[in-house]
């Protein structure tokens, strides 16, 4: 096996010991550390240095349709990533946020976080368009993001602070197309009754 095809089995090794699962309240000391890694909180937008408290108290009061995804290896928290469901006129979008820890960035992690996100979404009733953003020197994320089907939108110059300093930032998007009809039902003597 060559070097290349031993790099794609080892990824689905892990693939394998990955469990995708939804966020509970019990987990807010858990997220809140991923979140304050050295390596996650660099890569985000929002100021990171989370407390447990604060995201106990944002979870409480998340949205019902929104969810957020953990990815555990051996019971260890080593990912997070959420969708956030917008209302009114833009009900048909989402805002997605995601964070690996920072031992396993390019293991996958955010491949089977996202695929997970975007299977739901495209599952749920009229929702359409997956945004995010994502620092513009991000090469890793913006390739996983494009890789999924994420288009850049713009380029937002001096849009976000990281290390004291202005970072232009990508906006992305995803737009899935409304589901197709199943095929049609033609009743039979014994449906068309009830």
């Amino acid at each position: 096996m060559n070097h290349h095809g031993e790099a794609v089995a080892a990824h689905v090794a892990f693939a394998k010991t990955v469990r995708l699962r939804a966020a509970e309240l019990d987990d807010c000391e858990a997220i809140a550390a991923l979140m304050n890694l050295p390596g996650v909180r660099p890569g985000i937008l929002s100021h990171g240095y989370r407390t447990a408290a604060s995201l106990r108290d944002w979870l409480e009061n998340l949205a019902a349709n929104s969810m957020i995804v953990l990815a555990e290896c051996e019971g260890r928290l080593i990912g997070q990533a959420r969708l956030m469901v917008h209302t009114g006129r833009r009900a048909h979008s989402a805002s997605l946020g995601i964070a690996v820890h920072d031992a396993y960035h390019g293991c996958g992690v955010g491949s089977l976080l996202l695929g997970a996100l975007l299977e739901a979404a495209d599952n749920a009733p009229g929702l359409r368009r997956i945004e995010l953003s994502v620092f513009a020197d991000n090469a890793p994320a913006i390739a996983l993001y494009q890789k999924l089907g994420f288009v850049m939108e713009a380029r937002a110059r001096a849009d976000a602070v990281r290390d004291g300093a202005l970072h232009d930032v990508f906006p992305m998007a995803r737009i899935a197309s409304a589901p197709e009809f199943g095929p049609a039902q033609v009743p039979t003597d014994s449906t068309a009754a009830h």
